[in-house]
């Protein structure tokens, strides 16, 4: 396994660990103020789809492979 992908999935599972601990926060502070998941859920919406989006960009991008061509 190349070093970039592993730090890439480390990465995922870190931000995969806060996120959850972010939503979970959120979740608990909705039972105290409803009205705080109407306003959360378009941010939360958001950084999800950036995050998507990044993610795949990276993985499924073939010039960022361009420098695993060159010999060392």
């Amino acid at each position: 396994m190349k070093l970039d992908k592993l730090v890439l999935i480390i990465g995922c599972v870190i931000a995969g660990i806060i996120g959850t601990g972010w939503l979970m926060t959120l979740l608990f502070a909705s039972f105290q103020t409803p009205l705080i998941g109407v306003f959360i859920l378009p941010v939360v919406g958001l950084v999800s789809y950036i995050g998507w989006r990044i993610v795949s960009d990276r993985l499924g991008n073939p010039e960022e492979d361009h420098y695993d061509s060159i010999e060392k």
